[in-house]
């Protein structure tokens, strides 16, 4: 009304609220109405995970491939959008041929380089998911959530259980209150078979967040340790809440036969 300078932020604003008071429809209006500025292609990627939500993953790609990209960070954001829709669908090797093409590029982004490594660990890629960590963590020694996802990669895909802790110690020195850290932290303390302090980890991160797949740790430990009831109604919670997340699926299927 006051005819502000940028009226695509503002839309961009407006298309938040909508999203957050879970009015999707009103959202994908003003996303699709920001036709220019610095929150265009922000705009267009919320568009996009929208129409992905309403299960139209493939008119949501095509959306995005559309997009013209006028620098490379706008590339890069592009790239990295499709490769997590991709990825949201299952497509993981497609994900991971996307952000290695994007790579070539923009060889030290750091943000494609951790999406890659992401892509890596579920195409069963240990070697590159751990080679992209490293330069990551070279090319930026805060970034915490690399220390984290490296530390959790070694603790699931290696026995080397106690260099893990120590990245994941390091990623909770940077951020100290991040729950997804924590449940690393809590998952590596049970790996290593320290089970009352993998529980107390757990059970801060899923306090922070009730997450899937925190959800699905949370319940593992639960169940090791004989509490079982409280293990399948975290699990039967969190699943109602996101039915299709594929770790807590499986983490179900292994226990509660």
């Amino acid at each position: 009304e006051l005819d502000y300078r940028d009226p695509g932020m503002v839309r961009y604003y407006l298309g938040g609220i909508c999203e957050k008071t879970q009015r999707s429809d009103e959202a994908m209006e003003w996303y699709r109405s920001v036709t220019g500025g610095s929150q265009y292609i922000p705009a267009q990627i919320r568009y996009a995970v929208l129409l992905t939500k309403k299960g139209k993953a493939d008119e949501a790609l095509k959306h995005l491939q559309q997009l013209p990209a006028t620098n490379n960070q706008q590339r890069a954001q592009l790239i990295i959008a499709e490769s997590q829709l991709l990825r949201e669908t299952g497509a993981y090797q497609k994900a991971f041929q996307l952000l290695s093409d994007g790579l070539e590029k923009l060889p030290d982004h750091v943000d494609l380089l951790y999406d890659r490594a992401l892509a890596a660990e579920k195409i069963g890629k240990s070697d590159i998911m751990e080679q992209d960590l490293r330069k990551l963590i070279q090319l930026k020694p805060d970034h915490a959530h690399a220390y984290n996802a490296l530390g959790y990669g070694l603790a699931e895909h290696s026995d080397r259980l106690p260099e893990a802790l120590e990245l994941i110690e390091k990623a909770i020195m940077l951020s100290p209150n991040d729950p997804y850290i924590m449940d690393s932290l809590g998952w590596v303390h049970y790996r290593m078979g320290n089970l009352n302090q993998g529980l107390s980890y757990l059970r801060q991160a899923f306090g922070m967040n009730p997450d899937p797949e925190i959800a699905a740790h949370l319940g593992e430990v639960l169940w090791v340790q004989g509490i079982k009831d409280e293990a399948k109604e975290i699990w039967q919670t969190a699943l109602k809440n996101n039915p299709g997340n594929e770790t807590l699926i499986s983490t179900m299927k292994k226990f509660m036969k």
